[in-house]
């Protein structure tokens, strides 16, 4: 590991960027580079900002934490929204204290991180549940047509998020999202003023270690959690989102039996990690790839 350390964080005075699908084991090497070179671990992860579930999105562990800083970990009520916006602006401060090490699953926190943010106003709560309500009606293919021609070359278009998001913008501001974007202002960190790291996790490998993984968090204290969040459990909360929440609060409710409760979140993990690498591999090539210990070459 120290080997590894001084490759990819050979200069003490630079951040290090970690990226990486979940369970790859990129929480290992932060917390290895801020005990061997200095720095302090910080969050890149949409849900575990969240403070109502620890064991679940496998934030790090007390022990951990004891053993070097980490921050932008469980500083959000479940019950409040946080968007990429929220966490650059509590990161930018910390940019400027210890040597940050910025570690986590979320691409578009890296991205706006690295190439910036275009500062879109915020959606409307009537515009958004009148894009979903068009889109459960099967109304894809009009949305899209609907869109500037600038964002409709833009977007992938078969994706239902993507033109949600682009059709909200619109609708919200009337101007198209590939407008708002050509403003963005310059990013917080440059690429090249960093050492990234992503992770380059062979699928059946990764697969693995996420059906490892879940069984550990159910014995160490997951199931505990969602006894705790099951009195207050929205599937609407931001913290919701947390993969396994649902399931787990299904099992409590008699829903469903622990093993399978188990069984579909481990393969809801799984559909997660892939889409993480699609990300990586799509984004991130200029970053260099490190092939987590153990795994195949």
């Amino acid at each position: 590991m120290s080997d590894l350390v001084r490759k990819f964080a050979p200069d003490p005075d630079l951040p290090v960027l970690i990226a990486g699908p979940t369970a790859s084991g990129k929480s290992a090497l932060a917390l290895k580079i801020a005990e061997t070179a200095g720095g302090v671990v910080i969050n890149a992860d949409a849900i575990q900002v969240f403070d109502d579930w620890r064991v679940l999105t496998a934030r790090p562990p007390a022990e951990d934490e004891a053993r070097a800083p980490h921050l932008l970990y469980g500083h959000v009520p479940g019950s409040r929204a946080y968007s990429v916006g929220d966490w650059l602006r509590d990161l930018q401060p910390l940019l400027a204290g210890e040597r940050p090490i910025i570690v986590g699953g979320t691409g578009l926190y890296f991205s706006a991180l690295t190439e910036g943010l275009a500062a879109i106003p915020e959606t409307p709560p009537e515009i958004r549940a009148r894009a979903m309500a068009r889109l459960e009606a099967g109304e894809l293919a009009a949305m899209v047509a609907e869109l500037d021609p600038e964002t409709r070359a833009r977007i992938d278009t078969c994706n239902p998020m993507r033109v949600q998001r682009a059709w909200e913008v619109l609708s919200a501001t009337g101007r198209g999202i590939a407008a708002w974007q050509a403003e963005t202002p310059p990013p917080l960190l440059p690429l090249a003023q960093a050492q990234p790291i992503v992770f380059d996790a062979p699928k059946e490998w990764l697969n693995d270690r996420i059906a490892r993984r879940f069984t550990l968090m159910v014995e160490g204290g997951a199931l505990d959690e969602a006894r705790a969040n099951l009195a207050s459990w929205r599937p609407d909360l931001p913290s919701a989102k947390a993969i396994g929440a649902a399931e787990l609060i299904a099992h409590l409710r008699g829903e469903m039996s622990l093993e399978d409760a188990c069984e579909r979140a481990t393969i809801l993990t799984r559909q997660f990690a892939k889409r993480q690498r699609t990300w990586f591999r799509a984004r991130m090539k200029p970053w260099p790839a490190y092939s987590p210990d153990g795994a195949p070459a």
